[in-house]
């Protein structure tokens, strides 16, 4: 897996925007829906987000085939708080071993899915359509982020696609030595958590030396760095965050209005 496969310019219209831009829109969304714990209020967020994907450049398939573990974390979600969930009011709508299902416990579980869904589809627009390099080169210079942090953001960019490719090599390598699982669940599961585990360290080690590096190079120093690209915060930028508040504000009225709203603090 390449770099520009998980992330990479795009002519679209609004992929086009300011990398912060699209940071502070998303952030917007993402506290809207955050304030209420219905599922109307997700509900509407992720069918606007579905409608604005396209002007984001990102294909409903490609979504979809990038997006596959949010739906195992949905279904995750879901099942634990049927499982676990204490609120059991309202009708029971099918009995589960000892515990009774009821439309409260399934109405909390649907919200929470929903709300899932919603806070992560805008993550996945904005950094699938936002180039590394020009999200640290406008944190610098339109957010006003340390460079420290900002190169740091794009090395860890930069590395995500090794993870895949490490995991592959892991695997291979464990098969190479005769370490397979078989049909047998437990060690499949074992498996997994010892492959994850290495995973893990090689990311550690690989993040110090890197770290490390950077340090020695002078990334740290304090002297005021210049930039070989230039981030301009637009008026079509500014014209894009009020419209991500705008619309995150009417998402909250409809769910108002409609008398579904739940305030989180309420």
């Amino acid at each position: 897996m390449t770099i520009a496969a998980v992330m990479q310019r795009s002519t679209a219209p609004l992929a086009r925007r300011n990398p912060v831009a699209k940071l502070v829109a998303a952030t917007v969304f993402a506290v809207g829906i955050l304030f209420t714990l219905d599922p109307l209020t997700p509900a509407l967020a992720i069918a606007a987000e579905l409608v604005l994907l396209p002007l984001f450049g990102v294909r409903y398939r490609t979504l979809l085939r990038r997006g596959w573990p949010l739906l195992l974390s949905v279904f995750g979600v879901v099942l634990t708080t049927i499982l676990f969930g204490a609120d059991r009011g309202g009708e029971t709508v099918f009995g589960l071993g000892p515990l009774d299902v009821t439309t409260g416990v399934l109405a909390v579980a649907l919200g929470l899915a929903l709300r899932l869904v919603a806070l992560a589809l805008p993550g996945i627009m904005v950094f699938t359509t936002t180039d590394p390099t020009d999200l640290a080169d406008a944190l610098v210079q339109n957010a006003k982020a340390p460079a420290r942090f900002a190169i740091g953001t794009l090395a860890a960019f930069r590395l995500v696609p090794l993870l895949g490719q490490e995991w592959q090599a892991l695997r291979m390598a464990r098969r190479a030595r005769g370490i397979d699982a078989g049909g047998n669940p437990v060690a499949a599961a074992r498996l997994f958590a010892s492959t994850l585990f290495a995973l893990l360290v090689g990311a550690i080690r690989r993040g110090t030396r890197l770290a490390t590096a950077m340090d020695a190079r002078g990334f740290d120093s304090g002297v005021s760095r210049t930039h070989a690209r230039e981030q301009r915060f637009t008026r079509a930028d500014w014209v894009f965050v009020l419209g991500a508040v705008l619309l995150t504000g009417a998402i909250l009225t409809v769910s108002i209005a409609t008398d579904t709203f739940r305030p989180v603090l309420g």
